[in-house]
């Protein structure tokens, strides 16, 4: 019986709604771990989920079942709605519009995976803004800076 075989990892990352620091020490934990539920719940196995205030990052498996869009669109939706139930500073959360998501190497998963692990000394220098132009410079995606933000 013939197999159809898939293994592509993929680095997701997208932002509050104009980079509000609502992700706080209080929920931040919760919420990846309920971010890394929904990613399972669609078979996109998670190596690590994290981000700072005002972002996240998850790295995952990509299930050969389901279209990037449709991930990113549950995964915000659903952690989205999760999360103004949990308390009145959050009942005015938003997810941007917009995302970055990004093939990663089977080799370099590590690096990634540490990446996402250090992101609040990351971002002690470097802004979310100067972080996702990075990314986009490094993987060679041409973009116009009048809809990156939202």
């Amino acid at each position: 019986m013939p197999q159809s075989l898939s293994k592509v990892y993929v680095h997701l990352t997208f932002s509050t709604k104009h980079r509000q620091k609502l992700i706080d020490k209080t929920i931040e934990t919760h919420l990846f771990e309920y971010i890394g539920g929904i990613c399972r719940g669609l078979e996109c196995n998670p190596v690590i989920v994290g981000g700072y205030e005002n972002h996240v990052h998850i790295l995952c498996l990509l299930s050969r079942k389901i279209v990037q869009m449709k991930l990113l669109e549950e995964v915000k939706k659903q952690s989205s709605k999760w999360i103004k139930t949990k308390g009145d500073s959050y009942k005015s959360f938003y997810w941007q519009d917009g995302y970055g998501i990004f093939s990663v190497n089977p080799s370099e998963i590590d690096v990634v995976k540490k990446y996402i692990q250090n992101q609040a000394d990351h971002h002690q220098v470097k802004s979310f803004k100067d972080e996702y132009r990075t990314l986009l410079h490094k993987y060679d995606v041409k973009f116009d800076e009048r809809y990156v933000w939202d």
